[in-house]
This record gives structure tokens, sequence and C-alpha cells, in this order.
């Protein structure tokens, strides 16, 4: 679910007269996942101010160009507060991710194809999991993995995967 969509069912529970505990956590839980994440990065690269990372996937989920309330946003917001320099890549997503969120576009750098962020960047994001991302070759790379893309634990050389 998108996060709006959790905010709109905790909306009408509280209309309602009842409290929506478990939606509550459930939206908690959803928004820690980019701080855990960017943990599970640290444990390679504690310090990020200047490192390269790409990030793979900018839409919510493969198969569309929607990018509201995109972790992926979330993500790359923190790398760049971290000082990261972003390489990013998302197969129809780019435009609308530009336009969508200038704050952090324009530092970022975009990729026309998933290669060339593993060709640049030391450590990859996995934020959605486009098809063609189990494709490619990991080898040698760190990666943090939020959607257990099976190619990138098996050939990665440091593999950390979650789920969101």
């Amino acid at each position: 679910c998108l996060p709006k969509d959790v905010r709109a069912l905790i909306n009408i529970f509280r209309q309602n007269g009842e409290e929506p505990l478990i939606l509550e956590a459930v939206y908690r839980v959803n928004k820690e996942q980019t701080y855990r994440l960017i943990k599970l990065l640290k444990k390679f690269i504690p310090d990020l101010k200047g490192r390269r990372i790409g990030v793979l996937g900018l839409t919510y989920k493969p198969g569309v160009d929607d990018v509201r309330e995109t972790i992926a946003y979330d993500v790359i917001r923190v790398l760049i507060d971290e000082g990261a320099r972003v390489v990013a890549h998302d197969p129809v997503g780019i435009e609308k991710f530009k336009a969508t969120y200038p704050d952090v576009s324009s530092n970022v750098e975009f990729a026309e194809v998933p290669e060339k962020v593993l060709e640049v960047a030391e450590a990859i994001v996995i934020a959605t999991d486009w098809p063609q991302y189990e494709e490619l070759d990991y080898s040698g790379k760190i990666v943090v993995d939020g959607r257990r893309i099976k190619k990138a634990e098996k050939t990665a050389a440091f593999y950390e995967g979650l789920c969101w």
C-alpha cells in the first residue's frame, strides 16, 4: 500500500471513533525502512560523504511511472543529506521523479541504463524490483536491497537485504 492509503485508513478509523493502532504501527515501520537501509549501507561505508552510491528504481513499484511517495525519494534525500553523490536509474520514472522532487533531483546524476549505475557506483541500493535489475551483474559491489533481487544476493561482494 502507498503511505497515503494507510493514512486514509487511519483517518477513517478515527472518524469512526476507533484507534487504528495496527495501521499506525504499519505506517511507522514503513517510514523507518529508509533509515534501516541507510544503517545497513553504513555497515560497509560508515562515512557516506563524497561516496558514489547508486539507486536502482525510482517508482514505487515496477510497471508504472508513479513516483508519488516512493521510498526512493526518502533514500536519496538521506544519502544527499549524508553527503553522498547519487547516481540513479529507472526505466520509466526519471522524468516524473525530476518533476516531482526537484529538491533532490538537482543533486542526482541520472543514468540512461542500469549498467552505468553499477559501473560508477561503489554501492548499490535497490529500491524497485524492475525485471531488468534481475539480469545485472553485481559482482564486486556492495548491495543493499529493498526488493530481494536474487541475482544481487548471489553475485554481490557484500549483500544486505530487507523488504518494504
